[in-house]
C-alpha cells in the first residue's frame, strides 16, 4: 500500500498523531551497526512503504521495572555513579534478539534516584563509534553539565556529569542529545529515568516503594529480522513498548499505585485512559507535584512530557483486568498500551492529600516574544522563526532574573511541542483558553497542535546563566533543525 506524504500527514494530524515532514530530507544517520555515522544521505522516496515485522502478541510479556542504578561510592554530600554507553542485544520480540544502544547495557537505561540538594556525579564512558551527549531533561543544571547538542563525549572518551539537584521532587529523564543523531540514539534505546525526591514529597502519604511504578511508554518499528527500523520519513512505528516490552501486563494489588508516566517516544503523542472509564488522580506534571490533585479520566502527553497519576485498583475485584489505552488512535495497533491484572488484596495506608506542594507565585512579565514552528517541505529541515539550528548563532538572549511571556505558534498541519532547557514555565493559555488543571503546574515541555498558539510564562531566575537551548521535542524535528540557542546573561 502506498500513499502520498501529504495524505499520510494530513490523516495523522487529523487523528492527533505526529509525523516528521521531510520532503527531500537529508538526515545524518547511523551505519548498519547502529553506531558509525554515515555521510548525509537522501531519505527513501516518500511513496516507499517499508514492510515491518508483525507486532508482538499483546499482554504476553510481564512489564519489567527498570533497575535502580547503585552508586559506586558515596560521601556525606555526593553519590557517584558509573553509566557507560554501550551497544547491547535485547529480546523485544519473543525469541528474537534486537541490537540497541544503551546506558549501562539495559533497555531502557537504569533509574537514577537522587535527593534535592544532594550532589550526583555520573561518570560516562562512550563505547560507541559516534559522539554522545547526555542531557538530563528537566534538570536545573549549569551549562557545562547540561548535555548540549555540540558538547560531545567522543568515542572512547569519558566525562563526569555533575548534578547539584537544586529543585523540587520531580520525575525527570536522561537521554542523548548529540545533534543530528539524537533522534536515532534515543530511538535505539539511549534514555532512562532520573527521579528526584525531597522532604515535602517524602512526608506525603502517597504510595511508595513497590507501589511507586515507572511507566516509560514509546513506539518502535521492527524489520522482519528483528532489527530496529528507523526513518525520519514516516511514523511507521506500530509496536508499543512499556519499559522495553511490547504491550505488557502488570500484576497489581487491589490498592492505590503511583504511576510515573513518561512519553518516551520520538514522535507519537498519547492520551492515556483506563478501559474501565474510571477516574484517576494526577498529582504531578513535568517539573514536580501539582499544588492540588486533579481528578480526571485522561492524561495527554506529547513526547518528553511526564505525568504522575494515582490509580486506585481497590475498586476492582481480584481477577479483574484493566487496559491502559491511547484514545488518540482508537482504531490503531497502538491503542492498547498495557494491561493491569488485579491479582491480590493488600493493606493500603496511602492517601492523596488535598494539598501537595506550594508552587512559586507567578511574576509579572516585562517582555513578550513569539516563536513560530514549521517544517520546510523543500529541504526537510525544521525551523523556529524561519531559521534552522546553527550552533554559532545566538537566537534569543534574555536577562537573568527577567520574566517573559513566550508565544509559541505551530504553523504546520502536523503536531509539534516545545521544550526549554534549565527553566520551568507555566502554561497561560492555549488558543486563548486556560489550561486544564493537569497542565497548570510547573512544566518544561508543552504540546503545540496544528495551528495552535500556546502562551507560557517563563522566569529566568534559576542559579545558572549561560547558553541553553529550546526545541521541538518530537525529537526527529529537533534532529532536523527545529532547535535554537538561548543565552541567559547577567546584566
Amino acid at each position: 500500500m502506498t500513499s502520498t506524504r501529504r495524505e499520510i500527514l494530513a490523516l495523522m494530524a487529523a487523528a492527533g498523531g505526529s509525523l516528521a515532514v521531510t520532503g527531500a530530507l537529508y538526515a545524518r544517520g547511523l551505519g548498519d551497526d547502529g553506531q558509525s555515522p554515515v555521510a548525509l544521505q537522501p531519505a527513501p522516496a516518500a511513496e516507499t512503504v517499508t514492510q515491518l515485522a508483525p507486532i508482538a502478541a499483546k499482554f504476553a510479556a510481564a512489564m519489567p521495572i527498570p533497575a535502580t542504578l547503585r552508586p559506586t561510592s558515596t560521601t556525606s554530600t555526593t553519590d557517584y555513579y558509573t553509566l557507560p554507553v554501550v551497544p547491547a542485544s535485547v529480546e523485544i520480540l519473543p525469541g528474537v534478539l534486537t541490537s540497541v544502544l544503551t546506558y549501562g547495557g539495559s533497555f531502557p537505561g537504569p533509574t537514577i534516584r537522587a535527593r534535592a540538594g544532594r550532589r550526583t556525579v555520573v561518570k560516562q564512558l562512550n563505547s560507541l563509534t559516534s559522539g554522545t551527549s547526555m542531557h538530563l531533561h528537566g534538570a536545573v543544571v549549569d551549562e557545562a553539565n547540561d548535555g548540549g547538542p555540540m558538547d560531545l563525549v567522543q568515542p572512547g572518551a569519558s566525562r563526569n556529569y555533575t548534578y547539584l539537584n537544586p529543585q523540587a521532587a520531580s520525575t525527570l529523564w536522561y537521554h542523548d542529545h548529540a545533534h543530528h543523531v539524537e533522534a536515532e540514539h534515543v530511538y535505539r534505546g539511549m534514555s532512562g529515568l532520573y527521579l528526584i525526591t525531597d522532604d515535602n514529597e517524602a512526608a506525603l502519604p502517597l504510595p511508595k516503594g513497590q507501589y511507586d511504578v515507572p511507566i516509560m511508554v514509546r513506539d518502535i518499528g521492527l524489520n522482519p529480522d528483528g532489527s530496529l527500523f528507523f526513518d525520519h520519513q514516516f511514523d511507521t512505528r506500530p509496536q508499543i513498548l512499556v519499559n522495553g516490552k511490547p504491550q505488557p501486563y502488570f500484576q497489581v494489588a487491589a490498592r492505590k499505585y503511583r504511576l510515573r508516566v513518561l512519553n518516551a517516544s520520538n514522535l507519537r503523542p498519547f492520551e492515556f485512559r483506563l478501559s474501565s472509564g474510571h477516574e484517576f488522580t494526577q498529582i504531578a506534571s513535568d517539573r514536580g507535584l501539582l499544588a492540588e490533585p486533579f481528578v480526571t479520566t485522561s492524561l495527554p502527553l506529547s513526547p518528553g512530557e511526564r505525568g504522575d497519576i494515582i490509580v486506585d485498583f481497590s475498586r476492582y475485584p481480584v481477577g479483574t483486568s484493566i487496559v491502559l489505552e491511547n484514545t488518540l488512535f482508537p482504531q490503531d495497533s497502538t491503542k492498547e498500551i498495557m494491561r493491569f491484572d488485579v491479582v491480590r488484596t493488600a493493606y493500603d495506608a496511602s492517601s492523596v492529600p488535598a494539598r501537595l506542594a506550594t508552587l512559586p507565585a507567578p511574576l509579572s512579565p516585562t517582555v513578550t516574544r513569539t516563536f513560530e514552528l514549521d517544517m520546510d517541505e523543500t529541504t526537510g529541515t525544521g525551523r523556529i522563526n524561519g531559521l534552522s539550528y546553527d550552533e554559532n548563532r545566538a537566537d534569543t538572549t534574555v536577562r537573568w532574573g527577567d520574566t517573559e511571556v513566550w508565544e509559541i505558534k505551530n504553523l504546520d498541519f502536523i503536531p509539534h511541542n516545545f521544550h526549554i532547557h534549565l527553566v520551568d514555565f507555566r502554561v497561560l493559555d492555549i488558543n486563548g483558553v486556560a489550561p486544564r488543571a493537569g497542565e497548570a503546574g510547573l512544566k518544561d515541555t508543552v504540546r503545540v497542535m496544528p495551528n495552535e498558539t500556546v502562551r507560557i510564562l517563563v522566569t529566568f531566575n534559576f542559579p545558572y546563566a549561560g547558553r541553553y537551548y529550546y526545541h521541538c521535542h518530537l525529537i526527529d524535528h529537533s534532529s532536523m533543525g527545529m532547535m535554537a540557542n538561548l543565552d541567559i546573561v547577567r546584566s
